[in-house]
């Protein structure tokens, strides 16, 4: 029984001893991208960032506030156009050729 106890305090003292970590550095992480929208008009504007051709929904941003979107997928210092729609669809308002860089802040109307 003696010996029992032995070899199983033994295999315990193994299993909880330590072990060896390797430790890394990941990639630099992307220089984070926002809007800063002012939205002035009396209705919610639905926000798009159009990169490459393809229209990139950012948020739906309420009446007469101000509201900080991050741009997800656009790296620092790409040139888009930024679009923004009311919710009744009838007004549509553009900002071409844009460099976005940290913060970039836009108006409506």
């Amino acid at each position: 029984m003696r010996v029992l106890m032995v070899s199983l305090s033994m295999l315990a003292l193994a299993a909880c001893g330590g072990r060896q970590v390797e430790v890394r550095t990941g990639p630099e992480p992307a220089a984070d991208v926002a809007l800063q929208l002012t939205n002035n008009l009396s209705q919610a504007v639905n926000v798009y960032v159009v990169s490459g051709g393809n229209d990139i929904f950012l948020k739906q941003v309420a009446a007469n506030s101000v509201d900080h979107i991050p741009v997800a997928g656009v790296p620092a210092g790409a040139t888009v156009n930024l679009r923004a729609v009311t919710v009744d669809g009838t007004r549509t308002y553009t900002k071409n050729n844009v460099t976005l860089s940290s913060m970039y802040d836009w108006r409506l109307p």
